[in-house]
This record gives structure tokens, sequence and C-alpha cells, in this order.
């Protein structure tokens, strides 16, 4: 039974891969951070740009107020999952280490975390019984069922396009091994950008809709 647990437990070629991004994404968080200047240099002007560029994203959802104070966690979902999803151009993707978002365990957690923060959100802007009472409507069935498929849509959303994007490109690779790749590389840039957006907007979504008030 011990040695099933450890090889449970065992690190993957997935988690490896993780900690190698969270560990990148801590080094350039903390080189654009720990000296802002008045006049920035390249990569302060990286990081004020993708800030500026998340804030407006949000804010067509969330409004300015709401934005701001999810921001960090909205932010952390969708750089995370766009630096998992960029890891598959990379040479070697798949054959010496694993997309992390083209494996189901990881968008699942990915998609756990995201309902705990929609109802943590909730509660912390209604309180426990106002978050309760929204659900407590004709519509009592539907929002119940709804706590269910949400986080499994986003789950399976994100992992079923970035895996099937893999298997498609690899085999086009074999197929036509000479113009083609450059051409799927360049969609997949977009394409990649694309599913992080639509996960943290769809997340953003959800949790405007949970800390919605009566004013709102």
């Amino acid at each position: 039974m011990s040695e099933f647990f450890k090889n449970f437990l065992a690190p993957t070629n997935t988690v490896y891969t993780m900690w190698i991004i969270i560990a990148a994404l801590a080094i350039f968080g903390f080189i654009c951070t720990r000296k802002f200047k008045d006049v920035p240099g390249p990569l302060q002007n990286v990081a004020e740009m993708a800030v500026g560029s998340l804030m407006n994203f949000f804010e067509e959802v969330l409004g300015p107020k709401r934005t701001r104070q999810y921001f960090p966690v909205l932010a952390t979902f969708f750089v995370f999952i766009v630096v998992c999803n960029y890891c598959g151009l990379l040479p070697g993707a798949g054959e010496y280490f694993t997309v992390p978002t083209s494996v189901l365990a990881v968008t699942a957690a990915l998609a756990v975390i995201a309902f705990f923060t929609i109802h943590t959100t909730g509660v912390m802007a209604k309180g426990v019984w106002g978050y309760i009472k929204s659900f407590l409507t004709l519509m009592l069935p539907i929002s119940l069922l709804e706590l269910v498929t949400r986080p499994l849509s986003l789950a399976l959303r994100l992992y079923g396009n970035i895996y099937g994007e893999e298997r498609v490109t690899e085999t086009f690779y074999g197929i036509f091994p000479v113009i083609l790749p450059i051409v799927m590389n360049v969609l997949s840039l977009l394409f990649c950008l694309i599913q992080a957006m639509i996960f943290s907007m769809l997340l953003a979504v959800f949790i405007a809709e949970a800390t919605e008030t009566e004013e709102e």
C-alpha cells in the first residue's frame, strides 16, 4: 500500500513542467517589479502594457471597481494558462515535457480552483445567507445544475481545445513537414491566446454574477 501511495504521489512530467513555469513567472514578475522607474525600461513597459490590457479586458464584464478587486486572481489564471499553452510551441513539447493544459487533470484542477473562487467571492460580497438566498428562486434546479456544469465546462473546454490542437498539428507535421509547420505555429500563437482569454473571461462572468448586488 505504501508503494502505491509513493507512486501515486510521485511528481510527473506535467508537474515538473508546471514547477518550471511557476518559477519562471515568479522570476519574471520579480525582475519587472523590483524597481519601478518613472521612465520605464523594456521589461517594465511590457509588464505595464500587459496589466493595462488585461484591466481593460476584464472591465468590460466586471466594471472598474470589481476589476481592481478581483484582478489578481483573474490575471493569474490568464497568465498561467497562456504560458502553459505556449509551451506547446517549444521544441520537444509532448516528447521531453508535457503541455500542462493538454492534461485533463490540470484543467480540472484549474476548474476546481475557479469553482471555489466564484463562490468565495460571492460569499464575501453578499454574506453567507445573502449568497445562499440568491439561489433560492424558481430557477433553483437550474442554479444547482450550474454548480456542476460550470467548472466541468471550463475544464473540458480548455483541455479539449489544447489537446485537440496538439494532435491536429502533430498529424499535419507528419503529412506536410516543410511549409505547413510555419503556418500552424502562427495560428497556434493566436489559438493559445484565445483559449486563455475564454477561460479567464468566463471566470470573470461567473464572478460578476456571483458578486452582483441589487444596486448594481
